[in-house]
């Protein structure tokens, strides 16, 4: 009888552990606006000492968690790709919020009203505005629920509304449009190429502006209007009384 073979599992519980350290855990977050950081921004956002950090980020890049190359005489740390942000982003939803945060920011520019989720966007506004595409019958649920189907009236509009020609990212390897469930609002936003693509159409036409040393986006006002041009209402900035 011919011994029965075991399929070898992946070590989960190693890459767990990467992350289960306050530091590391940080720094990871900190990249998530798809930037490249040096190490010492690293450190400031660990609170940790520059010797610490660089232990930390030799383990993270040695785990195949970031990667580094050298301009000049510095060296920058970024994810090593989208899969480790989709990972880090799905975790993020099954840690609870804390139920009294340290600090209270405004919703316009904290990480709760609008925020790049890597190179999409996400929060409030982002899950607004894919509610909208959902109601405006733009964009469904496919039979796989992780997916989104693009329907032909959404590929008609993205071209005439935001002047998005879908056939230059034919060649994008993951998905067009994937559902990413948002770790503040519990509910999913657009992720996968498209929503890359509409995250850098808002920034380059000024609708939306990174802030300083943050994954926050600021709602300019050329962005609420030109939102209100599409039809899309965004959501209100402030904090519920």
């Amino acid at each position: 009888m011919a011994p029965s073979r075991i399929t070898p599992q992946p070590n989960v519980a190693a890459a767990a552990a990467l992350l289960a350290d306050p530091a590391r855990a940080a720094m990871v977050m900190a990249l998530m606006e798809d930037i490249s950081l040096p190490a010492g921004e690293l450190a400031t956002a660990a609170g940790v000492s520059p010797q610490s950090a660089s232990g930390h980020l030799s383990r993270l890049r040695a785990s195949g968690f970031v990667s580094v190359f050298q301009n000049g005489r510095h060296r920058y740390y970024r994810l090593a790709n989208a899969s480790v942000a989709v990972a880090v982003e799905a975790l993020a939803t099954l840690t609870p919020l804390p139920s009294k945060p340290r600090t209270r920011p405004s919703r316009a520019h904290g990480l709760g009203y609008a925020r790049t989720c890597y190179d999409h966007l996400a929060g409030r506004l982002g899950v607004a505005f894919t509610d909208f595409l959902g109601a405006q019958e733009l964009i469904r649920l496919g039979a796989d629920e992780r997916l989104y189907e693009l329907s032909a009236t959404g590929k008609a509009w993205l071209r005439e509304a935001l002047d998005i020609e879908l056939t230059e990212h034919s060649k994008d390897r993951r998905p067009l449009a994937r559902a990413c469930l948002d770790w503040t609002e519990r509910r999913p936003h657009l992720a996968g190429a498209l929503g890359c693509v509409l995250l850098r159409r808002f920034l380059g036409l000024g609708w939306l502006r990174r802030t300083a040393h943050s994954r926050a986006l600021a709602l300019t006002a050329e962005g609420r209007q030109g939102f209100a041009q599409l039809g899309f209402r965004p959501p209100q900035e402030t904090d519920a009384a």
